[in-house]
């Protein structure tokens, strides 16, 4: 993990390693400092930062998932998420999930939105400012 004087961290977890790094150049151009910046390609190595995240008492303010990954679905995963971390933020970025799934988040893991791809960077940095600023 990469060092930082934040204490509050922004996870992106998707399959797809150019998405990741679009959603890595994007969060560093517009929060610059503030958070601690992870990216997973799979569930397993997303849940073990979150356990590491955990342990050294980094809050895990927002995280943003793909929704059709392999081994489990956005939507169930984010549920799990919820769980343990029923304050963080989180957002779906995903071109392909249906809406039974969206409102299964909403009311079991506490989404606060879905964006589609291909997305903006306006509206994924403004959704995260919107969501955090809601949380205050």
């Amino acid at each position: 993990m990469a060092t930082n004087m934040s204490n509050k961290a922004i996870l992106c977890v998707d399959d797809e390693k150019m998405i990741l790094d679009c959603l890595r150049m994007q969060l560093k151009h517009a929060f610059g400092n503030d958070y601690i910046y992870e990216f997973a390609q799979n569930v397993e190595k997303a849940m073990a930062l979150i356990n590491l995240f955990n342990d050294e008492g980094i809050i895990l303010e927002v995280i943003i998932s793909d929704w059709l990954m392999p081994g489990i679905k956005g939507d169930d995963f984010l549920i799990e998420i919820h769980r343990s971390n029923p304050d963080t933020l989180k957002i779906i970025l995903s071109g392909q999930i249906d809406s039974y799934s969206i409102e299964r988040i909403k009311k079991n893991g506490s989404l606060y939105k879905h964006i589609s791809k291909p997305w903006t960077y306006e509206e994924l940095i403004g959704t995260i400012k919107e969501g955090l600023s809601d949380k205050v």
